[in-house]
């Protein structure tokens, strides 16, 4: 039976590349389909309707609020002028430098990418950023690429990346904040050196240039936007409260939500504010509240004692436990994280970590390293990925083309955490 799983598993794999079914309700459908071959009965304890689908459903509810504090924030950060103003500032900065542009674009994306992820945090880093990099002659792939590895500087310090891997993985907030740390360094060496060698490998390449403001601004702060300096201090104020003073995630979310409001909008007008940014980050949380849902239905599924008893064999049989063996292996496995592969922490992949954990191969912890290694590598160079394709579409160039600069540098990151993951939990 566990070999006729694994098929359905390779099944629900090509629904998804071929994109015959959104993955949301392709995983649904591999849960029940694992549910049913693992004989759960449909109604009643360890069943499909009862323990699959009803309390799968809510498993990562804490996670799905999280994603809504963020998304809200990142409603705060584009409306206020926090974001725009910080990317403004970067670019006046850097003058015609197009390395030192691009560092400065690296810098925003990264705090950006604590806040909030996906095409949402593309979109508030690039819409300025990359215009203004391929302004100086920074190329559009790399101008695409460095928005993208640097919201993967932020990933690692992103709250809600943080709860749900630790709701998904049954971790405490300590030990997943303590791994996204240790990764933290790779992330940003990857970024910096990305950046560094392709803004001068490949040359200055003037395509097009940023439009001007107005010639004769008002003001600065009603043409352009800009918010007050301390108001910029926003995006990092969830960052502070959560690692410096181990507060909360939720309550260091609305922190932030707070701060940004307050220090950017007059009294009569925060009620306003508060609810038209808010119904705007339930518009962006949407696509990955569903998908949190339908991974949350497929960890039920993969953790039925039939569904347990039947993969544990084989997964043993091909998981290796050297801790040598275990980096090459899930090193050369990387790009089976790619276009929405089996290791996408975001799709199959979140039910393989359950397999393994449930059937005890590997501790939760050394779970949480490999799959947050691939996350890295998912949320920069996956050509299916929102971010990705934005960020893309929005230089002018592909996916794909983002993908083949990019991969190099993010596979070093993961590989990095798996060397971490292997000499500390296994």
């Amino acid at each position: 039976m566990g070999v006729v799983i694994l098929l359905v598993m390779a099944a629900g794999v090509g629904l998804m590349l071929t994109r015959r079914l959104p993955t949301a309700f392709a995983l649904v459908l591999l849960a029940v389909v694992i549910a049913f071959l693992a004989g759960a009965p449909l109604t009643g304890k360890n069943s499909v309707l009862d323990t699959v689908l009803q309390e799968g459903a809510p498993t990562l509810a804490a996670t799905m609020i999280a994603i809504i504090l963020g998304s809200w924030l990142g409603k705060l950060l584009d409306e206020t002028g926090i974001a725009g103003t910080l990317v403004r500032k970067i670019v006046e900065f850097g003058g015609d430098r197009p390395t030192v542009v691009a560092l400065g674009v690296l810098a925003v994306s990264a705090l950006v990418g604590t806040v909030t992820g996906s095409a949402p945090a593309a979109m508030l880093a690039g819409i300025i950023g990359i215009p203004a990099m391929i302004a100086v002659g920074v190329p559009k792939v790399t101008a695409a690429g460095t928005v993208l590895m640097g919201i993967a500087v932020g990933i690692p310090f992103e709250l809600p990346v943080w709860q749900f891997f630790s709701t998904a993985l049954e971790l405490p907030i300590p030990t997943v904040r303590g791994f996204m740390v240790k990764l933290f360094p790779f992330a940003l060496v990857a970024a910096l050196a990305f950046v560094l060698v392709e803004t001068r490998r490949r040359g200055t390449e003037h395509a097009w240039s940023l439009k001007s403001v107005d010639a004769k601004p008002r003001s600065r702060r009603e043409d352009l936007g800009d918010a007050p300096w301390y108001a910029l201090l926003a995006p990092a104020v969830p960052l502070v409260l959560a690692l410096g003073f181990e507060l909360a995630i939720i309550p260091s979310l609305l922190a932030g939500v707070l701060y940004a409001l307050v220090t950017t909008t007059p009294p009569g007008e925060m009620n306003k504010r508060l609810l038209r940014t808010l119904y705007g980050g339930f518009e962006v949380a949407a696509p990955p509240i569903v998908l949190f849902i339908a991974i949350g239905i497929l960890l039920a599924a993969v953790k039925l004692p039939g569904a347990v008893d039947a993969l544990e064999p084989l997964v043993k049989a091909v998981s290796p436990r050297n801790p040598v063996l275990f980096v090459l292996v899930f090193t050369l496995l990387v790009p089976l994280c790619l276009y929405r592969g089996p290791l996408n922490v975001f799709g199959l992949g979140a039910g393989i970590a359950g397999v393994l954990i449930a059937t005890g191969i590997y501790p939760a912890a050394a779970v949480l390293g490999m799959a947050t290694s691939y996350n890295q590598v998912f949320g920069v160079a996956d050509p299916t990925s929102t971010q990705t394709v934005w960020s893309a579409q929005y230089a002018g160039v592909t996916p794909q083309q983002v993908m083949v600069r990019t991969l190099p540098y993010v596979w070093a990151v993961a590989l990095g955490g798996l060397c971490v993951t292997a000499a500390t939990r296994l």
